[in-house]
């Protein structure tokens, strides 16, 4: 898998097939992507959102597995962490921009689709109805992939 932050698209391979291409949010000048190759391991769905000690979310408070204003939306798949990830978001006009504080940002529905696509590759089979049960009952969930997933991040 890799994420382009120049043409701020995010795409999966198995072997030399494009399966999908994504259209992301990537990090701004002032809080960019880190760049580098990444081992994904670990998703959280419906994940709470706790404001990172940085200046920009001083005055954010943290919220709860599916506020409707967690900015993370429906799932969180760490690249690097603790603080970078791939997320759903709001604000789907930023798709295409560079816009984050670092994460790579995906319409949330395609980032769900991402995360069990990349269980599936685990051998963890899981669908929207297993998600949208999460969703109901307000939980979060942590999936450890044990069949990890590379990211390459670059230019």
């Amino acid at each position: 898998m890799s994420a382009n932050i120049s043409s701020r698209t995010l795409t999966v391979r198995r072997g030399d097939e494009v399966i999908n291409s994504y259209s992301v949010a990537v990090g701004s000048r002032k809080y960019p992507t880190p760049r580098g190759s990444y081992t994904i391991q670990k998703i959280v769905w419906n994940p709470a959102w706790i404001p990172p000690d940085s200046k920009w979310a001083e005055d954010k408070r943290p919220t709860a597995p599916g506020d409707p204003d967690n900015p993370m939306k429906v799932v969180k798949i760490f690249f690097r962490e603790p603080a970078y990830f791939i997320h759903g978001t709001g604000a789907t006009g930023s798709l295409g921009e560079a816009a984050s504080h670092g994460c790579i940002r995906m319409d949330p529905d395609q980032a769900g689709e991402l995360a069990l696509l990349l269980m599936d590759n685990a051998g963890i089979q899981r669908d929207w109805d297993w998600v949208k049960g999460l969703l109901h009952m307000g939980e979060s969930r942590t999936v450890h992939l044990r069949v990890p997933v590379s990211l390459n991040v670059h230019d």
